[in-house]
């Protein structure tokens, strides 16, 4: 992004035989002007009305000729427009103060030709001065009329109001008008008909104060586009001069309109009021929400207003001491306007025709480089082409055997296949979890842990502890018999000199008898796990388990005194 940067205000005075020296006073650097008011004396002694003004401007041009305005005010947002800057400049001021005449001019001498002939012809003189870029211009014309959007350069004849197409429109790029014609320009001929054909088709009245009073906002828009001949870069450049001369604001006492005029100086004047009020709301840095939909004409130039734009105002005034309270709001209109900041940025775009050729370019060098590569390193027949059914299915049946065993390792062959082994590793996984799932499915009943309904009804039936534990068959283990004294050893066996035959030793055997009669009662606990998952089986067959594992919970213990029989473990199985 740019740097911020202040919009520049510069004042035009009227010439005229009649100007006020007492009342107006120019600064030595012609970029101050002081306003001094003489005190009403019909409001009596206590009189605490202001007199003095004083207004920092960044320029004032007096008596100055068109080419020095031109020079001036609008050269230098016209020739950055090519590098890519928007620019703006607008007139304001007075009915009868001369915007009209700043913006376009006079018709009948060349030298008095206005800002906007002489914009369109610096473009076309420095787009001759450019050969190594190819640019084209379109321009617009847009006319603000009672708060209705009308085309200027439209073909279709005028119908009314009523069914005017056209609506302001914003996206990411900024605003537009939907409906607007934009005609391409090859040469200054061109662009200069288009002017003229909009001039005569802008309303315009006659009042008190002006013959030829414009009732409505023009808005002529030059676009710019800018693409390199000698780069194939894909990158182009884009701006757009937006030339606005706005109606004249006017004291209805003074202009004496009527009727129609009289509606149409109401919504000028509505309007300019809430430009005013947008003015001040961004001249203000604690405002978080600027005023740009109260009026077509703000919402309009909502890009201009501090926005990506180098933002130029001509204040039109009259010099004469009866217009003088209309010149003090035009001049604080302008010291309001200098405290608007802009950020103007180059605006850079990419032709998407030109970036896929260049991509596709890129590509087959990048191709040309890895069969290089693999002749010098002796890899023939590598295929760096997206892979067909056939070989994703030998990759899948690979990773198949490399996970049962049956496949030591899976050879790397380039980038791409090494994706789509870890892709089938997914493919694999994912079918696995299917596969054990259903299964789960045909032998078990799942109970998701959300479905409380399920749970509540699990729990009934005696399935799942008040923990939410489920509860399952008890596994077959067998059960302790006692605990054995410390000094009992095993016996010894040994060989009767009579019989010949193994025996125990008979010591042993007392002490070892004496276990079972020790007093201490038999250990009898089996071991019981819990399942995680419920058995499909019907809610009799449930509780037919449950009764079986109740009757067989007490058993006797089998005597272990006997030295033919050994003693064995019983398991309980349900």
């Amino acid at each position: 992004m740019g740097t911020r940067k202040k919009v520049q205000a510069f004042v035009r005075v009227k010439p005229t035989d009649d100007f006020a020296h007492d009342m107006i006073k120019y600064g030595d650097d012609n970029k101050s002007i002081d306003i001094h008011l003489k005190k009403d004396t019909r409001r009596g002694v206590v009189n605490n009305q202001q007199t003095d003004w004083s207004f920092k401007l960044d320029g004032v041009l007096h008596d100055a000729t068109q080419d020095l305005v031109y020079e001036t005010v609008a050269k230098d947002a016209v020739s950055q427009a090519l590098d890519g800057y928007n620019g703006t400049i607008m007139c304001y001021g007075q009915t009868g103060a001369g915007k009209t005449y700043t913006m376009t001019g006079a018709t009948e001498n060349y030298k008095h030709r206005g800002i906007l002939p002489r914009a369109l012809q610096q473009v076309f003189r420095m787009i001759e001065e450019r050969p190594t870029h190819a640019i084209t211009v379109r321009v617009s014309y847009l006319e603000i009329y009672n708060e209705n959007l009308f085309d200027l350069l439209s073909t279709l004849p005028y119908v009314g109001p009523s069914v005017s197409p056209m609506t302001i429109v914003e996206n990411p790029q900024g605003v537009f008008i939907k409906g607007l014609s934009v005609h391409l320009t090859s040469q200054e001929e061109d662009a200069f008909s288009l002017l003229f054909e909009g001039e005569t088709n802008r309303i315009i009245a006659s009042h008190t104060m002006n013959k030829n009073s414009s009732r409505s906002h023009c808005i002529f828009t030059i676009y710019v586009e800018a693409h390199s001949r000698t780069l194939s870069d894909e990158k182009y450049i884009t701006s757009k001069i937006n030339l606005v001369d706005l109606a004249g604001s006017e004291r209805l006492g003074k202009t004496g309109s009527e009727g129609r005029v009289l509606k149409e100086a109401t919504y000028i004047n509505k309007s300019l009021s809430f430009l005013e009020q947008a003015i001040i709301a961004l001249g203000d840095q604690k405002r978080d929400h600027i005023p740009f939909r109260q009026c077509k004409l703000t919402h309009a130039l909502k890009d201009s207003l501090g926005g990506n734009c180098n933002m130029v105002l001509v204040t039109n005034i009259y010099g004469e001491a009866a217009q003088l309270e209309e010149t003090l709001s035009s001049l604080k209109f302008a010291s309001r306007m200098k405290l608007v900041t802009t950020e103007p940025a180059i605006n850079e775009k990419y032709d998407a025709e030109r970036m896929v050729k260049n991509l596709e370019k890129e590509l087959a060098l990048l191709k040309q480089e890895l069969a290089i590569h693999d002749s010098l390193s002796n890899r023939t027949l590598v295929n760096y082409d997206p892979m067909d059914e056939i070989q994703i299915a030998e990759i899948n049946s690979q990773v198949r055997r490399y996970l049962e065993g049956t496949l030591d390792e899976i050879d790397i062959i380039n980038l791409r296949q090494i994706q789509e082994v870890f892709n089938q590793f997914k493919v694999v996984l994912s079918q696995q979890e299917q596969e054990v799932e259903a299964a789960l499915r045909r032998k078990y009943t799942l109970i998701d842990k959300n479905d409380f309904a399920a749970i509540s009804a699990v729990q009934k039936a005696g399935l799942m502890d008040a923990e939410g534990h489920l509860v399952g068959e008890p596994d077959g283990q067998s059960f302790g018999l006692g605990v054995a004294p410390f000094s009992i050893k095993p016996g010894k066996k040994i060989k009767s000199k009579k019989t010949g035959k193994e025996q125990i030793s008979t010591s042993a055997r007392k002490e070892g008898a004496s276990s079972p009669g020790s007093g201490k009662d038999l250990d009898v606990g089996p071991s019981v796990s819990k399942t995680q998952l419920i058995p499909s089986s019907k809610d009799g067959d449930i509780k037919d388990m449950l009764s079986r594992d109740r009757e067989t919970s007490s058993i006797e213990p089998l005597p272990s005194d006997s030295p033919k029989e050994e003693s064995r473990p019983i398991s309980t199985v349900i």
